[in-house]
């Protein structure tokens, strides 16, 4: 077959928003454009394609052209948008597929754009959605991994989940100096869904003395509250008298349950055991009074702040690998990031993983019980939920708050 020299490509961003999108999208179009290719910008994910289907927007609407941003005066066309973060396309996770009215919308819009292939970023969800739609309609796509929860299969780095490590590392920087100065144990519950890879790596940047991640906590239970109480009070023993508890909102409550202030409920408890463990009349679990909690959820601020310098390069390279596969025909790819470089790996391998772990409400790429980073920390004498030595007693007297 003989290959198109001319193309009309898409490209949108899907589910949650992360530092890196725009870096991705103007990588893209500067790739795209060398080849003299068109390229649309379908403007919130899969709604995009309805709105064109019911005529809010046109082709010529959402072209995307290599001028960056239209600034007056002498910075006049500057191209700044790698260093923006948000999605200037918009991103939503809306729109089901196995509705066939709503499927036939999308399809329909995407017929009207006349695309050679769609480039999508996107999480474990967004390319599970788009992967159906793509099979209805005989497709030709690729796929960015894009996710601050780094939780898509075969890619080692997903784009923004750099930049999202250093946003959650400054708060802990932050959080440590008012957890000092008022002799407090503060938990710091971060995103990560179901993966506690955003936990691990931020709390070892950010000096974390305890780390709670879902792949070796599950849930809250009282040989946990144990360590940690065993771990405060190791800390005490050393005239320290903080603590920085980074907990991944992925960790359960007793329950067995998802919780939206998983952080609040902990604190809670954390208070509750330290008391009873006081009332033991064992000498070294005094040390555990007073004892005040404080549980602060980092949020939506974590998907903020101008991408790293990492998260650009991969961006660009991203982008750049998802042009090449377009170009040489080789639809129906991952681009993934291996050993150093953008690499591809094909979705028939990675859709049907995704799909498997979801009907079993798993996630896809956890983080291995094997991980270095899991190493790391316990050799910085990080509390991870393993079973800890009790507390030796000590004559050790205490500053009172």
């Amino acid at each position: 077959m003989t290959s198109k020299v001319t193309k009309n490509i898409g490209i949108l961003t899907s589910g949650g928003d992360c530092p890196g999108l725009n870096a991705a999208i103007r990588a893209v179009v500067k790739c795209a454009t060398q080849r003299q290719w068109q390229v649309y910008g379908i403007p919130y994910g899969t709604q995009g394609l309805i709105n064109l289907e019911q005529g809010n927007c046109s082709r010529q609407d959402i072209q995307l052209r290599d001028h960056g941003f239209d600034i007056p005066g002498v910075l006049h066309g500057i191209d700044i948008l790698q260093f923006l973060s948000g999605s200037m396309l918009g991103a939503l996770s809306n729109g089901d597929p196995s509705n066939p009215d709503i499927a036939r919308e999308m399809l329909e819009g995407y017929r009207l754009l006349d695309l050679d292939a769609l480039i999508t970023l996107g999480g474990d969800g967004s390319l599970n959605i788009i992967s159906d739609l793509a099979q209805q309609g005989n497709w030709n796509w690729i796929a960015i991994p894009k996710t601050i929860d780094n939780d898509v299969p075969f890619t080692e780095q997903s784009l923004g989940f750099d930049t999202t490590v250093d946003t959650v590392t400054h708060a802990l920087y932050d959080l440590t100096f008012t957890a000092a100065s008022h002799n407090r144990i503060m938990i710091v519950q971060v995103m990560g869904r179901d993966a506690g890879h955003l936990a691990l790596r931020a709390g070892v940047a950010g000096g974390a003395d305890m780390i709670l991640i879902p792949e070796l906590t599950p849930q809250i239970n009282d040989k946990l509250l144990d360590g940690i109480c065993s771990k405060i009070v190791q800390l005490r023993q050393t005239d320290r008298q903080f603590a920085l508890v980074v907990l991944s909102e992925g960790v359960c409550n007793q329950n067995g349950v998802r919780e939206k202030y998983i952080g609040d409920t902990l604190a809670q408890q954390i208070q509750v055991h330290a008391q009873q463990l006081c009332e033991t009349n064992q000498p070294e679990f005094c040390h555990l009074q007073p004892l005040e909690t404080r549980a602060t959820i980092l949020g939506h601020i974590q998907r903020s702040s101008m991408p790293s310098s990492l998260d650009r390069l991969i961006a660009a390279a991203f982008g750049c690998k998802a042009v090449e596969l377009i170009a040489a025909e080789n639809y129906q790819q991952l681009v993934v990031w291996s050993h150093g470089h953008a690499d591809s790996k094909p979705l028939d391998q990675v859709i049907p993983r995704i799909k498997r772990c979801h009907l079993e409400h798993r996630c896809p790429s956890p983080v291995a019980l094997d991980d270095p980073w899991i190493k790391t920390a316990r050799n910085l004498g990080v509390y991870m939920g393993e079973t800890i030595n009790k507390p030796e007693k000590t004559n050790l007297t205490f500053a009172k708050r």
